[in-house]
Parts: structure tokens; C-alpha cells; sequence
């Protein structure tokens, strides 16, 4: 089964859910044309149906291969790669300055997702390339720009993002690669990084690789880390290319899922240290990185949309020609045909609707994390910026945690409709979860997600941010009690009771993440998900208040359903969850009794 752009799903969670269209009408994100954002959406939808979701597959079974240094990608993806960027998709937020197309961050989110569920492997070389661009634009040097930035918003060169080290993953201030400084003011690079993606491929002449690595004199830590940028061709001063630098693939991993991803080992230093140029200033690369990593969370969240929404599709077909036992009083057509589409059964029902509501709320989320980066960009009063950039940065723990937790749940149910011949490869099922299962890995794990949120976005304004999210999810509760429509349920309620709930336990970590730190840490986890299924079941019903104004056919009745599911069978576990978060502590605590005995 094929993939299709669920279009009409994305503009509603775009322009209303996450808020788009509302903050263009009240001038923060300067000129927005609706209409032209349908476009843009429509023909990437095309693009990822016609050129990316046909490669998947093949993809998968080929892998990216791996031969005395050489990268060679999967079958068709230079071609598609050539297509991509002559399409200009690369360019789509990038700024205009440097060739860029200048839309929002917003739009582009909509895109990422939709590369991601035709070809999650192919989709994740431009998300990084994305965070390359974001990095060098805000912490670069005149000179770096004007040599690299054009060629990486065009797609001609391709960037990446080194930071993992045997030893050092998530302790990044392990990390062992280090810097010499040069008397032309470059800098030579030694040391090796594992888990690269696309660190080596065939599709672009040349590779822009950022790099944390450590001076001699640094001080311990993530305080002592620089970002330098390690071209694997170093740039003549007339734009061409020149010399191979030193640094070079050692191999690729063989890896679980994302089997056409190239996930490269790099090696610095064999013939005298690679050439280097400093990002930002010595010692400051933790915040330099932080610009990419923060791009690229999102974006990771938006792959564990993608996945979840392509498997969704998938089951979805499954679930309406295949046929397996009688529905109760359900009526067949012949007298041979003893049997019914599985989607008759009401726990296949419950099965499809949680996966398409998980979905829809993950993805709203993620744009509307989007959205708030956007207003921090272009609103013109300071103190929408600021109450934007607090936003963003709330916002992006959970777009990743919780969005790729969503992409793992809605991939192993889309397994499970199929039954046994999702355990089988042929259905293609068991490559969604496969794909799947990293998201919550990279770029920070989700466990990493949790503390972020907790330690310190919580925490930051003595929890104003939270507070201010929270308000403006109680209006849209009103808004549903006061719709008095019976088609929504218990939606109201269940809503109310799960930010009662998110309030109560968002105050009890705050007051214990000074005073009892490992209190409030051993909760992490269970407050992310109380905070991402209360913030998706309200933006649902959000979206179902402003379907009933669209031309959707019965979007009111759809939208409205998918609302009432949520709340009633996601959000209502919000209870549970305070409680796992506020009486469990002791418990996660005094594990050391069970696992050390």
C-alpha cells in the first residue's frame, strides 16, 4: 500500500490546531499566504507519493552499502535526491538572504513530516542539512557563510551533525576528539565519531560536517567544547573544490531499521589532522550544537509522526480487505462469503481509531512547536518574542518524546492489525515499526526529554510558561462545555480533570526539583506523557471547533469523533499519571533493593 498526503489532516492541524493561521491574522508572522501554503503542501505531497514512497520499500531491503571508504545510498536515491533539490525543497525555511525560500518554520514542519512517512531514510539527510544551515546562519563567521550556506540551502552539499563518541553519547562532556590550533587560524582535528547519518553518500560532490571536538587548554566538560565545521573537501577561494580533507567513513553500521540511512563511523586525523574552522567562539560549541540538536528534535519528532501516520494508512487498507470472522448482526452480500472485513470487529475499530488519534495529536503538537519558533522570529514586539522563545522551548521536549514514543505505539498496533502477516516482511508492516524504534533514541533519548522538561523548562520562570499553556487549554475546554454538543461526549470533562491534574503535579515538581531532585527526576517520564495527552486532547478538540467553519464534507462529525476518542480514552488516563509521578518516587528511588540484590 502506497502513501497519500492527508492534506486536509495537515492544513486543519497547521492553521488551526497548532495556531498558524491565528498569529498571521494578528501580524506575528509578517506576510502568510493561506492559500499559497496549500500549494507548497499539495505539491509535496506529490512529490513524496510519486518519487520518495515508492523507494521505501526497496530501500529497506537494499540498505546503503559500504566499500573501501565509499558510501554507495540504495537504488534511486541519487536520482530522487537530484529531483529534491531541483524542486527546491530543500530551501523551503531557509533564509532568502542566501537563497532560501523564507517560508515559515511552520510549513517546512508540514514537509518534514511528509518526507518522513514516504521515506524516513531518505528524509533524514535533509533534516540534518537543515540543522547545519540553522547552526552556521546563527553562529557562523561572514567568511563561512559566504563559502558554505548558499550551496547548503540549495542541496548541492549536504551537512551533518558529529557528536557521539564510543564513550561519550548522551555524557557528551566525555567526549575525546580534539583540536590543535594552526597559525593560519583554522584549526586540525583528530578522533572518531560513531552513529554519523549520511557522515558518507554518493548523492553531492561534497560534505559539510559540523564537529564538536575539544582544545588542549579547554576546561573539563561541556564547558570545554568547541563546534568546528570540517568540510570533506576543503573550498578553493574561487567557490571550487579542492584537496580531500582528513576525514573519512570507516565504515556503516547494520542496524535494526533505517536500513537505507547510511549511519557512518568517522575517522579524523590519519594524515595529519583534518582541517577545521571554528563555529561561534572556543569553549562554546555546547550552545552552538544546541541551535542544531533543537532543529533537529523537532524534526525527529515530526519523523515519529510521519511513521505513525504511514502505518496508520497501511493497517487502515489491511483492516478493509481483509476478512476474518462475522461481525456482530453484520449482514455479507452472498451466501459463500462467510466472512467480513476485519474492520468490523470493534476492537479493530479501537485499534485504527487510537492510531489516528495518537497521530493527529502528535502532529499538532509539533507544528504548533513550530509556530511558536516562528513567532520568536518574525513577531516584532519583544515581549511576544520572548513569551514565543519560552513556548519553542517548552514545547520542544515534548514534540520529541512524546511524538516519537506516538511513531513506536502506532507502528507495533499497525503490526498487530495485521496479525500475523505483520510479523511477516512481505506487508511491509514490520519495516514502520522497525523504522520506527530510533527516534526515541536519537537526538537526545526520550528519558533525556523528560529531565530537559522537567529540570529545566518547568523550572524556568518559576513554571510562568507552563501556567500560560495551561490557560490557554482551559479556554478551549469552555469553549467545548459551552458547544453543548452531545457528539463530543464526555470530552469536556475528561479535558478539565487531566489539566487539573497536569497543574497539580507540574507544581509538585517544581517544588521538588531544588529541594528533592531525584524526587522530581524519577517522574520525568509519566509528566511528559501527562503533559503530551493533555496538550494533544485539547488541541483536538480544538481542531474540531474549527472543522465545523471548513468545507470539509462531514469534517464536523470526523474531527469531533477523533476528539471524543482522544480525551475519552488517551487524556482520562492523566489521573493515573499524577498519581505515578507524585506517589511512586520512593518506589523508582529504592530500586537498587530489586535490581542490585
Amino acid at each position: 500500500m502506497t502513501y497519500r498526503a492527508p492534506l486536509n489532516d495537515i492544513l486543519l492541524s497547521l492553521n488551526h490546531g497548532a495556531g498558524l493561521a491565528r498569529a498571521a491574522s494578528k501580524g506575528l508572522l509578517g506576510a502568510y499566504d493561506a492559500e499559497m501554503t496549500a500549494t507548497v503542501l499539495g505539491e509535496a505531497g506529490k512529490f513524496a507519493e510519486d518519487v520518495l514512497a515508492p523507494l521505501n520499500r526497496d530501500g529497506d531491503k537494499v540498505g546503503a552499502k559500504y566499500d573501501d571508504g565509499k558510501v554507495t545510498t540504495a537504488p534511486g536515491w541519487t536520482d530522487a535526491y537530484a529531483r529534491w533539490t531541483a524542486a527546491g525543497w530543500n530551501a523551503v525555511s531557509a533564509p532568502e538572504a542566501w537563497g532560501g525560500q523564507g517560508l515559515p518554520v511552520a510549513i517546512n514542519a508540514a514537509c518534514t513530516e511528509i518526507w518522513a512517512a514516504a521515506n524516513m531514510a531518505f528524509g533524514l539527510c535533509p533534516l540534518l542539512t537543515a540543522s547545519a544551515i540553522e547552526a552556521l546562519d546563527a553562529h557562523g563567521s561572514d567568511a563561512l557563510k559566504q563559502t558554505y550556506l548558499a550551496k547548503l540551502i540549495s542541496g548541492e552539499w549536504t551537512g551533518t551533525m558529529q557528536l557521539t563518541e564510543p564513550q561519550a553519547g548522551s555524557d557528551v562532556g566525555a567526549l575525546r576528539s580534539r583540536a590543535e590550533r594552526q597559525a593560519d587560524g583554522t584549526y586540525k582535528l583528530f578522533g572518531s565519531k560513531i552513529f554519523i547519518t549520511y557522515g558518507e553518500h554518493d548523492m553531492t560532490e561534497n560534505i559539510i560536517h559540523f564537529v564538536l571536538a575539544r582544545l588542549p587548554d579547554a576546561p573539563v566538560g561541556t564547558r570545554g567544547i568547541s563546534l568546528f565545521l570540517v568540510p570533506k573537501f576543503l573550498v578553493n577561494a574561487d567557490g571550487s573544490l579542492g584537496a580531500r580533507n582528513d576525514i573519512r567513513a570507516s565504515g556503516i553500521e547494520h542496524k535494526l531499521g533505517i536500513h537505507a540511512s547510511p549511519t557512518c563511523v568517522m575517522v579524523m586525523g590519519d594524515k595529519g589532522g583534518a582541517t577545521g574552522y571554528l563555529i561561534g567562539e572556543e569553549n562554546r560549541g555546547m550552545a552552538c550544537m544546541f541551535t542544531m540538536m533543537n532543529q533537529a528534535r523537532l524534526g525527529v519528532g515530526l519523523e515519529g509522526v510521519g511513521i505513525a501516520e504511514r502505518a496508520y494508512q497501511q493497517a487502515l487498507a489491511y483492516a478493509q480487505e481483509r476478512k476474518q470472522g462475522r461481525g456482530v448482526g453484520a449482514k455479507t452480500n452472498s451466501k459463500t462469503d462467510t466472512s467480513d472485513p476485519i474492520i468490523v470487529h470493534p476492537d479493530v475499530k479501537r485499534m485504527l481509531l487510537q492510531m489516528r488519534a495518537m497521530t493527529a495529536a502528535a502532529r499538532t503538537i509539533c507544528y504548533a512547536t513550530a509556530v511558536a519558533i516562528d513567532i520568536a522570529e518574525h513577531a516584532t514586539d519583544a515581549t511576544a518574542r520572548d513569551a514565543a522563545n519560552a513556548r519553542a522551548a517548552l514545547l520542544t521536549p515534548i514534540a520529541k518524546a512524546f511524538s516519537t514514543d506516538v511513531g513506536n505505539e502506532v507502528a507495533s498496533l499497525g503490526v498487530q492489525v495485521h496479525g500475523g502477516m505483520g510479523f511477516i516482511e512481505e506487508t511491509g508492516a514490520a519495516q514502520h515499526f522497525r523504522d520506527a524504534r530510533i527516534a526515541a533514541i536519537y537526538e537526545g533519548t526520550n528519558g533525556i526529554q523528560s529531565i530537559d522538561l522537567v529540570t529545566r523548562k518547568l523550572a524556568t520562570n518559576g513554571g510562568a510558561s507552563v501556567w500560560a499553556l495551561i490557560d490557554e487549554l482551559k479556554e478551549i475546554v469552555a469553549k467545548v462545555e459551552a458547544s453543548n454538543d452531545p457528539a463530543f461526549g464526555t470530552t469536556g470533562a475528561r479535558l478539565r480533570d487531566a489539566l487539573g491534574a497536569l497543574e497539580r503535579t507540574s507544581r509538585w515538581l517544581l517544588d521538588r526539583v531544588t529541594a528533592a531532585p531525584n524526587e522530581a527526576l524519577a517522574g520525568a517520564t509519566p509528566y511528559l506523557r501527562l503533559f503530551g495527552s493533555t496538550l494533544g486532547g485539547c488541541m483536538l478538540a480544538d481542531e474540531a471547533l474549527a472543522a465545523r467553519g471548513l468545507d470539509h464534507g462531514d469534517s464536523q462529525k470526523r474531527y469531533t469523533t477523533l476528539a471524543r476518542f482522544f480525551a475519552e480514552n488517551v487524556t482520562v488516563q492523566a489521573g493515573a499519571l499524577e498519581r505515578t509521578v507524585t506517589d511512586s518516587a520512593e518506589a523508582v528511588n529504592g530500586a537498587d533493593a530489586v535490581l542490585l540484590a
